[in-house]
């Protein structure tokens, strides 16, 4: 359980807030699509739609709500975005037009990345920089968990497939929002509390103005794309492409999450700082890489047994590759960003799950099912050529910037000099509280 549950104080109760609301995530995941088809009346072309603009506007949005976590105190915004999400979640509860639909979804949305800059502005404020990149992979590692306990529960309510079952699924993942939120405001408040406004003749979102931090969110929104690939592409390519039986699908899907809950926070371990950071993420890229040229190997032949086996070692090298990047991505987003706009930078940084959310399945099915192998190796060079790319992004990134919020040990620190070597183990050391601000997330 030490790989899962967090250790005791604020990374904690931040974990079992996230906990909290990825159960009713998954339940909302898995039933959503079918309640706004069959209960609201919503063609797939409409949902889709709403969909696509709701993300569009949180991916514009995060940045703003990241700035405003930064100014007006990270902890309080998460618990508004929290309680916002939640808010929107029940209105579909109720909603039976499509104009009121669209307004609900882009709620959610906005709500949905502003909680997301505000959480992670929160754990930069209450964790100290050695221990932040272990306790993103604790929360993912609990997520994970969540959304597993979730999808089970929507499950049932697929089976029993009524509106009612539909309804209380729904309603579960309002009412985990309302506790998320309830367990956040319960979080300290963060000893930097809220940031001064700008000096004058600073800008207001600096972040839009840092070209090699934007250079790295990109390279990482398109690592990213791991995501609509095991969502969408993969499943339509085991059913369309390959002699598997289609419940392989959900046999990947539950060794993917299976992995990520017992072994993330390992694999987090690994990285100290930004150099090893960017190393885990170049590795990253070359596992994908190998990942989808099996996944292509899979089509070929005739037997289904052969075709399972080569789907379950891809998805094997595929979610090492994805918490490999994980790890990597989570230190350098906090590492390169300044310690007082932490908010504005992970909502852009952030925006990158929205935008390759939004493109990825238009790309990704393109790419998969139009091309078919070749498709899958092109997508395997994107993987490859972004993870490479990314360590020369980080230096140039890093070089002249004052990272005080970066790692002590390994990190670059420009115009301050050498500094002593991390000690061996000092990610992985106990979370204790502290005076004047407990570490948290």
């Amino acid at each position: 359980m030490s790989r899962i549950i967090p250790p005791p104080g604020a990374p904690r109760k931040l974990a079992l807030a996230q906990l909290t609301n990825s159960v009713g995530d998954g339940a909302y995941y898995v039933c959503s699509a079918l309640f706004f088809n069959r209960v609201v009346g919503l063609s797939p072309t409409q949902i889709g739609a709403a969909l696509t603009l709701g993300w569009a506007l949180g991916a514009v949005l995060g940045v703003p709500l990241g700035h405003l976590a930064d100014r007006r105190g990270p902890r309080g915004i998460a618990v508004l975005m929290s309680a916002a999400t939640g808010a929107a979640v029940a209105s579909f509860l109720f909603v039976r037009s499509y104009p009121a639909f669209l307004v609900a979804v882009c709620v959610y949305a906005c709500a949905q990345c502003g909680l997301a800059a505000a959480r992670q502005a929160l754990l930069a404020a209450m964790v100290e920089p050695e221990r932040r990149t272990e306790t993103r992979a604790y929360l993912q590692s609990t997520v994970n968990a969540g959304l597993a306990l979730g999808a089970a529960l929507g499950g049932v309510a697929l089976q029993l497939d009524t509106e009612k079952a539909y309804l209380t699924a729904l309603a579960l993942d309002a009412l985990s929002f309302a506790l998320a939120a309830w367990m956040l405001h319960r979080l300290p408040v963060p000893t930097g509390g809220a940031n001064a406004e700008p000096a004058r003749g600073e800008p207001r979102m600096a972040v839009l103005r840092d070209r090699p931090y934007a250079v790295v969110a990109l390279l990482n929104t398109v690592m990213l794309l791991y995501m609509p690939l095991l969502s969408v592409a993969l499943p339509l390519w085991v059913v369309q492409r390959t002699e598997a039986p289609g419940w392989t699908v959900s046999a990947l899907l539950v060794l993917n999450t299976v992995s990520v809950v017992l072994f993330q926070v390992r694999i987090a371990g690994r990285v100290t700082g930004l150099r090893s950071a960017s190393r885990a993420v170049r590795q990253a890229g070359v596992l994908l890489l190998l990942a989808c040229g099996v996944f292509a190997c899979s089509s070929l032949g005739s037997s289904a047994w052969s075709a399972i086996a080569l789907l379950v070692a891809a998805a094997a090298v595929q979610v090492l590759g994805e918490m490999l990047l994980g790890a990597g991505s989570w230190e350098i987003g906090f590492g390169l960003a300044p310690a007082d706009k932490q908010g504005q930078y992970q909502g852009f940084y952030g925006a990158g799950t929205a935008v390759a959310r939004l493109a990825g399945p238009l790309l990704l099915t393109a790419l998969i099912l139009s091309w078919g192998e070749p498709g899958w190796l092109v997508l395997g060079g994107l993987f490859l050529a972004a993870g490479t790319a990314m360590g020369p992004a980080v230096r140039r990134a890093a070089a002249g910037r004052d990272l005080t919020g970066a790692r002590s040990g390994e990190g670059t620190r420009a115009s301050s000099g050498p500094r002593p070597p991390e000690g061996p183990g000092d990610p992985r050391r106990p979370a204790t509280d502290t005076a004047g601000g407990r570490p948290a997330s």
